[in-house]
Parts: C-alpha cells; structure tokens; sequence
C-alpha cells in the first residue's frame, strides 16, 4: 500500500470519526464494570427474576422455562445505563433463541438471536420493528461469546467473530434496566455488565 493510499484511508476514518458514522460492527466504548456476577449465588436486588428458574451454579447461570407462566425465563438488572456493553456466554444443548435487552417503562431494543440468524429491534411498535439482520451457523451445545452495546440512538452486536449494528430514535429512550432471556433453556457464564447510568 502507498503512502498516498494510507493517508487517504486515515483522512476517511477521520471523517467517519467526525461525523459520528461507523460503517459496520459495534461501537467502541470505553465503560467501567457495573457488575460481574460470580454465579454461584442467588439473584439479590438490583436483579430480578420476573420469569423462570434461574439458578447459579459454580460460575454457570443456568436457566429454565417453567410452562406453566407462559413466557421465556427473564432476568432483570434493574439500572438503568444510557451507555452499556453486556458480555456473556451462552449455550444451548437444543438451538432455540437467545435474548439481550433493555428497557424504559416498556421494552426499548433488543438483540435476538435464533438459531439462523441475529437482528437488532426496538420496540416502538407491536411488533418489534428489526432495524438489521445477520445469519448464523446454528450451533448445539457449544458456548458462544456475544456482546451487546448500546449508546445514544444506536445498538451493536457482536457474535462468532460477526458484527451488526443498527441507528433508531427510539433506542435513545432513557433506560430503567437491561436484561437476558431465552426460550426453553439455556446456561450463561462470563456474564458482565458495564457502562454508565442514566
């Protein structure tokens, strides 16, 4: 490459910086840790357990859908970050979906991934409205890192080295707290969440 070549590339990135663009993949921010949760306790506040079982086991977080509530086990962390990086991983001996997201009174945007594919929503309107969409290798019984950012009017995911990112109004809706889910089953580990409150 030519140093003309270099510089024209640097002069582009610059720009880009300047104008508060990124082509692809999730922002880069700088976040401190809010909580790494060692996973071998129960939830206390400021978490919530509105729907499953969700027991901490030696550092794994394992979780279960009860039938009977008729809805995916969720775990909430009920503070509320205008800047967030969630990282965790997840696996699932049978490929369901697997949830990141956060919310204001109602829900606000969310990261889903099924097993062909993961899509950034917001949730202004019924139902979710997807703002941008990646296929997937669907994957069975094997651990799987993803991290999950939210800043300003934006939200990124990164998952099996592959990233997606999406720009709405509405993810700019002031947030009450963030949080995990999936159908059926899953187990988490590594599970941190950082960034900077409302």
């Amino acid at each position: 490459m030519t140093a003309r070549s270099v510089f024209a590339l640097a002069l582009i990135a610059l720009f880009a910086a300047a104008c508060g663009e990124e082509a692809t993949g999730p922002t880069t921010v700088a976040t401190p840790v809010i909580v790494a949760p060692d996973l071998t306790a129960a939830f206390a506040e400021p978490w919530k357990i509105p729907h499953g079982e969700w027991k901490p086991d030696g550092g794994v977080l394992r979780m279960t859908e009860i039938p009977a509530r008729k809805h995916v086990p969720v775990l909430q962390h009920w503070v509320g970050l205008k800047t967030a990086v969630i990282e965790l991983d997840f696996r699932q001996d049978v490929p369901t979906t697997f949830y990141i997201g956060c919310d204001a009174e109602k829900h606000v945007g969310r990261v889903v991934i099924t097993p062909k594919e993961v899509h950034i929503a917001e949730d202004s309107v019924k139902p979710s409205h997807i703002l941008a969409r990646m296929p997937l290798e669907t994957v069975k019984g094997q651990w799987r890192h993803v991290r999950v950012e939210w800043t300003g009017d934006r939200m990124a995911v990164r998952i099996d080295g592959q990233e997606l990112s999406a720009q709405h109004p509405f993810l700019a809706t002031p947030k009450t707290r963030s949080w995990i889910a999936g159908a059926k089953s899953a187990e988490v580990r590594n599970f941190v969440i950082k960034g900077v409150p409302q």
